[in-house]
Formats: C-alpha cells, sequence, structure tokens
C-alpha cells in the first residue's frame, strides 16, 4: 500500500501524518517541552525496592519516579540471559543502574524502564551486554537468514555485544552494515564515557527525535515520499539520511506552498474528528469511542432507518454496518494512538458465520498497524476483547486536558441537585455561625431556580433560619460552583 508522510514543523512542536491512500492513518505529535524518553539511557538511582510487587523505583530526574519491574532487570551469565532471582537480592536502594525507558510516563504512572540496554540503527539494534545475533522474524527464508547473522558476525567480530538485524537490513549492503556498527559502536562507547563522569540521577543518552524516527523505522519500501514544510529541518533531515539512511534520501522533498501542508491534505480536520466521541460511518452507522484510564470501550450503533440500503433486510444491515466498522475502529485505534485494554461492542448478529467472517476482517485491517495487537475473539456477551500496546500516551492525552468544570467526568450536577446542596449548606452555617445575612453566590441557573421552582423552600428556610438570605448570580461560575457569604 503506498503511502507518503507528511511533516510539520514549527517551533513549538512536530507533527507527522502518515498518509494512505489519500488518508490519514496515524498522527505522531512532538512537543519541544515535552519529547517522550522512549528510548533514553539515564543514569538513575534505587529510592525504593518493593518486594511484595518485584518491583522498584527509581529516580531518573523526571517529575514522578520511574518504575523498574524484577522481569526487566537484565541478569546474564557468559552473555547469555539468566532468569532473575528475587529483586531484593539484585539491586539495594541508593544504588545507581543504568536504565533505559521503555514506556513515557502516562497519566498518573511514572516512566518503565529497563536495565537491558539496546540501541537502534537504521539496520541493526545493538545489545551491548549480550552476544547473539538475533535476526527479525519478518525476514524470511532460512538460507537468508543465516547468510545474514554470518555477515553481522564477521563485519562485528571484533565489538564486545550482540546485535539484532533489523527488517530493512534484508537488502543491506555490507557496506551499510559495517557504517551501522561503526555508528552504534561510537555511540555506545559516547554513552560509557557520559557513565563515568556524571552522577545520578543524569541523562546520558536523548534518543532522536520524531522527525528522525519516523525516517529511520517507519519508511520502507511504499514509502512514496516525504514532505517537510520547513527548509532549516529539510536541510538537517537530509543531511542525516545522507549519513544514515542514503535511500532514505532521495524521498525527502521541501514543500513550499503557500497553503499550510496539513490543511492542504484536510490533517487539521481528521484531528478535530480523532478527539469526538462519536465517529460516522457511511453506511449511516456510527461509533462511539470513550477512553477512560483503565480501559477503552467502542461501541457500534446501525444509526437510524439504515436498513433501507439493503432492502430492510435487518440481518444483512447488522453485517454490513459492522464490517465497515471493524475496517473504521482499525483506522482509529491507529490514529488516535489508543492502548491497554480494548473492549469492541459490535452489533449482536445471530449467525456465526457473520461473526467469523467480522472478525476476519478486523484482524485484516488491524494486520496493518505496526503496534504489537492481541485479538481474543469474541466472548459470550458478544464483545471482542482485545489489547494494544501502549508505549506512549494517547492523541486526546496529548491535545487535550480534563475539564475543569466536571473535572473528567463528562457530567455536571444539575442545577437543581446544586440548590439543594446550597440549602443544606446554608442551615449548617446557620448554626455554627453568627450572622445578620447570608448571600449565596451562584451560577446564573442555580439562581434562576431559586427565583422559580424554589424559591418556597428558601423562603421557609430563611424563616427557619432566621436569617436574611439573599442571592447574586455570578456568570463566571461553573454549574457546581458556589459560595456562601456572612454578612
Amino acid at each position: 500500500m503506498n503511502e507518503e508522510f507528511l511533516i510539520n514543523f514549527t517551533p513549538q512542536e512536530t507533527r507527522v501524518a502518515l498518509m494512505q491512500q489519500g488518508s490519514v492513518q496515524e498522527l505522531h505529535i512532538e512537543r519541544a517541552g515535552g519529547r517522550g524518553i522512549v528510548g533514553n539511557l539515564y543514569l538513575g538511582r534505587v529510592v525504593r525496592v518493593l518486594p511484595g510487587m518485584q518491583s522498584a523505583f527509581v529516580e531518573i530526574g523526571l517529575a514522578r519516579t520511574a518504575f523498574l519491574h524484577v522481569a526487566d532487570i537484565f541478569v546474564a551469565k557468559n552473555g547469555e540471559r539468566i532468569e532473575p532471582q528475587p529483586i531484593e537480592r539484585l539491586i539495594n536502594e541508593g544504588e545507581v543502574l543504568m536504565v533505559q525507558a521503555v514506556k513515557d510516563p502516562i497519566g498518573t504512572k511514572g516512566a518503565r524502564l529497563t536495565t537491558q540496554i539496546s540501541l537502534a540503527g537504521r539496520l541493526l539494534v545493538y545489545l551491548p551486554q549480550e552476544k547473539h545475533i538475533g535476526i527479525s522474524q519478518k525476514i524470511e527464508g532460512e538460507a537468508g537468514r543465516q547468510s545474514l547473522r554470518e555477515r553481522v558476525q564477521q563485519l562485528a567480530a571484533d565489538v564486545e555485544g550482540g546485535f539484532i538485524v533489523r527488517t530493512v537490513a534484508g537488502s543491506a549492503s555490507e557496506a551499510d552494515l559495517a557504517a551501522d556498527i561503526a555508528y552504534l559502536r561510537r555511540l555506545w562507547q559516547e554513552i560509557r564515557h557520559r557513565a563515568q563522569c556524571l552522577s545520578a540521577p543524569a541523562l546520558l543518552h536523548h534518543d532522536l527525535t520524531l522527525a528522525q524516527r519516523v525516517l529511520r523505522d517507519m519508511t520502507g519500501p511504499d514509502t512514496q515520499r516525504v514532505l517537510i514544510d520547513s527548509r532549516e529541518n529539510f536541510q538537517k533531515l537530509s543531511a542525516f539520511t545522507q549519513e544514515y539512511m542514503p535511500q532514505v534520501a532521495a524521498l525527502l522533498t521541501h514543500y513550499t506552498g503557500e497553503r499550510p501542508l496539513f490543511e492542504l491534505y484536510a490533517v487539521e480536520d481528521e484531528i478535530q474528528k480523532a478527539l469526538a466521541r462519536r465517529v460516522d460511518l457511511k453506511s449511516g452507522g456510527y461509533l462511539i469511542i470513550d477512553q477512560t484510564e483503565a480501559l477503552t470501550t467502542i461501541d457500534v450503533n446501525t444509526g437510524a432507518f439504515v436498513g433501507k440500503r439493503f432492502g430492510g433486510n435487518f440481518d444483512d444491515t447488522v453485517f454490513k454496518t459492522n464490517l465497515e466498522a471493524a475496517q473504521t475502529i482499525a483506522r482509529q485505534l491507529r490514529l488516535r494512538n489508543l492502548g491497554g485494554i480494548i473492549i469492541v461492542d459490535f452489533i449482536d448478529m445471530e449467525s456465526a458465520e457473520h461473526r467469523d467472517a467480522v472478525l476476519a476482517e478486523f484482524n485484516k485491517a488491524l494486520a496493518h498497524d505496526h503496534t504489537r495487537i492481541t485479538v481474543n475473539g469474541f466472548t459470550q456477551l458478544g464483545l471482542v476483547e482485545m489489547t494494544r500496546k501502549r508505549t506512549r500516551e494517547s492523541l486526546a492525552q496529548v491535545l487535550c486536558e480534563p475539564c475543569p468544570t466536571c473535572g473528567g467526568r463528562g457530567v455536571v450536577k444539575t442545577a437543581q441537585t446544586v440548590a439543594y446542596e446550597i440549602l443544606r449548606e446554608l442551615l449548617r452555617e446557620a448554626r455554627q455561625f453568627e450572622a445578620r445575612e447570608m448571600r449565596v453566590l451562584a451560577a446564573p441557573a442555580v439562581i434562576d431556580l431559586f427565583l422559580d421552582e424554589e424559591s418556597q423552600a428558601l423562603a421557609m428556610l430563611s424563616d427557619f433560619i432566621g436569617r436574611t438570605l439573599s442571592l447574586h448570580a455570578e456568570p463566571s461560575y461553573s454549574q457546581e460552583q458556589f459560595d456562601i457569604v456572612l454578612m
């Protein structure tokens, strides 16, 4: 499937859109003040070991301490990994470790770390603590795999550590492989030197920028071009590709049009749609996507009067809507970068054949996603359970924040509920404090309710507590906000 990348640069952020057949499939955003840390190497200090959870908290210089699980502690013998012991035997509080971030901080959770260091190049991944040469599973043919392994072994004979041969190295020349090995070897020497000179916590190595990672990891045989709307960054990326990936350099194009790049390709509109709960389907149905901290739910609905499109046959309507929804959901997962546990509620289908066809279509659409995905099929309740590896914040988490009015609940208390809370608070304060008059400051909708439907309740309370009650509407108040002033 032909694809192209659009890279939009501003001083504040970098945005990358992956386009396939004229449609936005993925969005990546990196802001100058909040660059992701996955791949970064740190000199960290263990601040707390939790034997009960077989984990530890490590200070690496971020706002929150990072998390290290015993399974992510690399223990080797003669260059071969062995099963780790209990964490309390491996590390101690106050100990200094070289660690690498494998997950960005998300929400209230700190970054996740590993002590197994890996440095990615264009063709190879360097594993300084290991000795073996691994080959990407996507490189097929045992003869070709063995040939690659032998070539890398010969080229890296004097290098301590092991390598993983990436998929893009399948057709690489020996000169390309040797250049990648030399680059990774030089990088590791620089990191080790910094580790000896700095004191924990400290950043030892910052991974590539978003644009550089996209060129290194995501461009491939299907990539037709990479459009870049900044002359300065076009020149920087051209120099980067010329040095590390000459085959990609020819794909880079400087966009000089008057219209903004993302506006020309309707990416701005797609970003706005990707922040909405509702996603309309061409058939007339729609999806409702709700993202919570625990999981993401996706509900498929037929919409109104859709059955007329298919001769009024309800089973066909449901089946065709679910087929379209399967493709759209796969795209939305990539577009929104939704991760973790995902529950999909397709419209109920009586036919087992229809369910199998929808699941097959769903898996086919998900096959284009580079992120690791597990689909468990339909449950007894007719739901599809799946997981998608979460490595960075979702699009909504990057671009949005919880509503200051509802606090992220998605709902607010009714004016009547707030009015009753005010009545209870007036009674409580009247018993606790002496005051001639009590003034209520609240949102206009709440004050209007006191002047109309609840005027009798307010008058009865005034008589009961023996205080004068006055009302004042504050347009700047949210519906749930109120104050009581004693006068």
